[in-house]
């Protein structure tokens, strides 16, 4: 006779099977440009997923294989953001929009938004700051104070831009 298997044994299986299998971070497909904070913040990133990965070697990988592959996975996403990071210096002055800049933008509706554009990890829409990639940026850059940009169906014309 065959019995059937305890529940307890085909769920922890799944949990470590789950742990193997820990996808990948997505990697972008843009150049990796940073700030000089970006780089830092990449690289303070990376020192702490080196410290995961130590701390989850030292213990019992067999039974906390989660930790594990979560600091491996950490360790090889931040590692490339690390290797393909393009420093862009900051600019002297912002005659236009471009990387590194700050710029200040009214809205159809009167909202006034200022944004520094930056790099894809460093970016923080809730901190005032935007990835070079994304939509808003890309309506934006080359554009210089007083001219007007179409952004998600309305438009915004640009107030003020500096570094």
């Amino acid at each position: 006779m065959i019995r059937p298997m305890s529940v307890a044994f085909t769920k922890e299986g799944d949990l470590e099977a789950t742990a193997a299998d820990l996808p990948d971070r997505p990697i972008s497909p843009h150049a990796n440009l940073v700030t000089p904070q970006g780089l830092a913040q990449i690289e303070t990133a990376l020192a702490a997923a080196k410290a995961a990965y130590s701390a989850a070697q030292q213990g019992d990988v067999q039974s906390d294989r989660t930790a594990m592959a979560r600091a491996t996975r950490d360790l090889r996403y931040f590692n490339a953001r690390r290797a393909s990071a393009k420093l862009v210096e900051p600019a002297v002055g912002c005659e236009t929009v471009q990387f590194g800049c700050t710029v200040t933008f009214d809205r159809e509706d009167g909202r006034r938004q200022t944004f520094r554009i930056v790099g894809e990890d460093e970016a923080d829409p809730a901190s005032g700051s935007i990835s070079w990639v994304s939509p808003i940026a890309r309506a934006l850059m080359g554009r210089s104070e007083g001219d007007v940009a179409r952004v998600g169906g309305g438009e915004v014309e640009i107030v003020s831009i500096g570094v």
